[in-house]
């Protein structure tokens, strides 16, 4: 993999030298333009580890299928990736598990919060996508079961694909989830009542809240995700995901990936992505590239202002889109 050397300092929104790279004049217009937005959103200050971070910050990603990867802005600023470390928990469990993995969680958008508990009762303990905080519990259940280290497979899944060794958990920001985790700890012990949990929940729970503390930059992250762009296919040419598998999880992604905002991210970005409240969103081009953004203020549903807007400027100014 090549990580550009004209790509910008982390502290800039300057362009790397024209025509660079393919998308460099591109990404670095979307930059110049979220600077000068008014709106930025508010940090998630549920989790007190991330109140404190400037929603101003910016940073994109773009990593080509070869490895190749640039940016503008932070983009290798380690953040919180938080659910963005759903999509990979996801694929770890499908390669090691196959369909089994659909017995406990569906595929369907879910329309309500990423941590409500409503919809479980009407369905039995079954949570609507493995992208709400329900269904990504019930994943990191079984990958725990599996591997006997659901987030330490996580966090070496990201380093071998981004070639960061460094990239880490923070346990500051563990023990902060854990501190205000009461409505993750209600939805892991409802699912229990029906026999979709099987860990002790207090195990499961420390496993998710590690797994959601990793830090990665944009960088790491478009690298890391890039086998879904090659079609299940990892940066060794070796077979993560099936090519049928990795199209599921695109699709997953596509549908419910952001949250109750899945159709209207569709609608004005047009590609699979999954976002996470430490203000990142990762999103595919099949084929084409992954891409990262991070700006930590949010919208009301959890997603980074800046971010979609960054990726609605990029589909819309590249033509590139799964529609």
């Amino acid at each position: 993999m090549s990580h550009a050397s004209a790509a910008v300092p982390a502290s800039s929104a300057a362009a790397p030298p024209a025509g660079a790279h393919r998308f460099s004049a591109v990404i670095s217009r979307i930059a110049e333009e979220m600077a000068a937005r008014d709106d930025h959103g508010t940090p998630a200050d549920y989790i007190p580890m991330l109140a404190g971070v400037d929603p101003r910050r910016f940073g994109m990603a773009v990593a080509e299928p070869d490895g190749t990867v640039y940016g503008v802005g932070d983009w290798q600023q380690p953040f919180s990736t938080q659910s963005i470390s759903k999509v990979f928990a996801l694929a770890l469990a499908l390669s090691l598990d196959g369909e089994r993995i659909w017995r406990g969680v569906g595929r369907e958008p879910s329309g309500n919060p990423f941590n409500s508990l409503v919809q479980l009762e009407y369905e039995n303990g079954i949570p609507r996508n493995p992208f709400i905080n329900a269904g990504a519990l019930v994943v990191t259940d079984r990958l725990q079961a599996l591997t006997g280290d659901a987030a330490g497979q996580v966090r070496e899944l990201l380093r071998t694909e981004s070639g960061n060794a460094a990239i880490d958990f923070v346990p500051d920001v563990a023990a902060s989830e854990a501190a205000h985790g009461d409505r993750n700890a209600a939805l892991a012990h409802f699912m229990a009542s029906y026999g979709n949990i099987t860990l002790p929940v207090p195990e499961l729970l420390a496993a998710y809240f590690r797994q959601c503390s990793i830090e990665a930059s944009c960088a790491d992250l478009a690298l890391s995700a890039g086998f879904l762009a090659r079609h299940g296919v990892r940066a060794d040419g070796s077979a993560l995901l099936t090519r049928s598998q990795a199209k599921q999880v695109n699709a997953v992604m596509l549908t419910c990936g952001t949250y109750d905002a899945a159709g209207e991210f569709a609608y004005r970005v047009g590609l699979p992505g999954k976002s996470g409240v430490g203000g990142g969103i990762i999103a595919i081009v099949p084929g084409e590239c992954t891409l990262c953004v991070w700006s930590p203020g949010l919208d009301r549903r959890g997603n980074s202002v800046a971010g979609v807007a960054a990726l609605d400027r990029f589909t819309t100014l590249t033509g590139l889109s799964v529609f």
